[in-house]
């Protein structure tokens, strides 16, 4: 049975003591070699850089918004001597509005240094951004995940540790290839983080940590909500212009199944981790169901709603769903019940948590048993803490094959809606559809992955009609 492993809670933020505690979260499927990693090269690792010289240099990878946030939180680590000095798009725009968005940030004036020559545009941008590289220093990852792969295994191919934004993978055959390439990763002793910051939190660890301790009683089921108004303009009339279509999809990856598994991979991969987290386990199981309702002008491959049920090897359930729509009711958390009593895992945003557990099912004040302490730390700092401390200590840190199952378990709802029927984890990671097939050798001249029809529209799930996503 697939597991799913996790962290104890951290006792400081970057205390090399604190590594040790993280190597849970690594799969079992590589446990065994990170730990042989860490003590077959990593000297070499830690000391490839000019004597003297303890920089880690970082190459910014997509320059949406989560790219920029994910350079300001690396940036932000007390003591991590992180310097940007080079990033790629494949949009000048965007990479020119965000690198003037962060040499304006004043405490970071002397951690960016991208001048013209290592601002790099195009479906290769990648490469000559990493290729500004030394071994041992960090290449940031925040394309669309169709792209993780190709991206990761260059990275590895250089020598460099990573950080790659979730999800990290689309469908089985992404997955599949992220954790042969996790594998490489732990033979030259490289360090990878996974954009999955709630595992980092403290509060959530505490909250493990009970659960573990049996407060709450045995875990018998779950369930969790991100019912929201469009967090993304999904919007694609009039479509794509005079730019070509294969750019257009990469610009709206979110509309795309391709590109990004689409608004419910993207969406929900965090509460759907964090339960399975708590849950100690990946789920055997999925069973959905979703449609489209009126779409006005929005032109996707989305449904724009879900609701999966998800089975564990011992029969818990996890019950989740998610609706995309305006002016609906609205709610976002995930919660818990165990023979003792009940529980949050996170309300209201993924940060902060505001984990607690009750005396019974009735989840009110006068049962309150426990209450995560407030203010909570940043779990989007605290996961580069954690990164930077581990390539600092040499220890093994390896998130990947465990990003690519959240991925991957994530992946599984969305396609038991998609094609009607329930699907095993087996199953899923065993797909034969590839969305991503053939990305690594795009240019600006490819054709996109999918294509509209006469009236301007995308291929959409059709339940019950297709084997795979869109397509017989």
């Amino acid at each position: 049975m697939p597991s799913a492993n996790h962290p104890t809670p951290r006792s400081a933020p970057a205390a090399t003591s604190s590594r040790r505690s993280f190597l849970g979260d690594v799969s079992r499927s590589t446990l065994a070699a990170a730990t042989v990693g860490s003590l077959v090269g990593t000297a070499g690792l830690r000391n490839a850089h000019a004597a003297g010289d303890d920089e880690i240099r970082v190459a910014m990878i997509g320059c949406g918004g989560r790219g920029t946030g994910a350079t300001i939180d690396a940036l932000s680590v007390p003591g991590g001597n992180l310097k940007v000095v080079a990033m790629a798009d494949v949009f000048p725009d965007r990479l020119s509005i965000k690198k003037q968005s962060l040499m304006a940030q004043e405490q970071f004036k002397d951690r960016i240094d991208v001048p013209d020559d290592r601002s790099f545009i195009g479906f290769d941008a990648y490469k000559q951004a990493i290729d500004c590289l030394r071994p041992g220093d960090l290449a940031l990852f925040a394309t669309p995940p169709a792209f993780r792969a190709a991206h990761f295994a260059y990275a590895i191919e250089k020598g460099v540790h990573t950080f790659m934004e979730k999800p990290i993978a689309v469908d089985g055959a992404s997955a599949r290839r992220i954790i042969e390439l996790a594998k490489r990763a732990d033979e030259k002793s490289l360090r990878v983080g996974v954009g999955l910051m709630c595992r980092h939190c403290d509060r959530r660890n505490e909250l493990k940590s009970r659960l573990d301790a049996g407060e709450a009683g045995e875990l018998i089921s779950f369930r969790g909500y991100r019912n929201h108004n469009p967090v993304h303009n999904l919007d694609l009339f009039p479509g794509p212009g005079d730019m070509p279509e294969l750019l257009w999809q990469v610009r709206r990856f979110h509309n795309f199944l391709w590109g990004s598994g689409g608004i419910f991979s993207d969406y929900c991969i965090h509460h759907i981790d964090e339960v399975c987290w708590m849950k100690g386990a990946w789920p055997v199981k999925a069973e959905a169901i979703g449609g489209r309702h009126f779409q006005g002008k929005i032109n996707d491959q989305n449904l724009d709603n879900y609701a999966i049920e998800y089975t564990f090897a011992d029969g818990a359930k996890f019950f989740y769903q998610s609706r995309v729509m305006k002016d609906c009711h609205q709610q976002f958390g995930v919660f818990g019940q165990g023979s003792k009593g009940a529980f949050t895992i996170s309300a209201s945003g993924h940060s902060p948590a505001r984990s607690a557990i009750y005396k019974s099912q009735r989840m009110e004040a006068d049962n309150l048993l426990w209450a995560a302490a407030q203010p909570e730390p940043n779990p989007y700092r605290r996961e580069w803490e954690d990164l930077v401390a581990a390539i600092r200590s040499g220890e093994a840190y390896n998130e990947a094959v465990r990003g690519a199952e959240a991925s991957l378990v994530t992946a599984m709802g969305r396609m038991a809606a998609h094609v009607g029927r329930p699907l095993t984890y087996d199953e899923a990671l065993n797909w034969e559809d590839d969305l991503t097939a053939g990305v690594a050798d795009f240019t600006a001249d490819s054709p996109a992955p999918v294509q509209a029809d006469a009236e301007g529209k995308y291929p959409v799930p059709y339940p019950g009609k297709f084997k795979f996503e869109t397509h017989s």
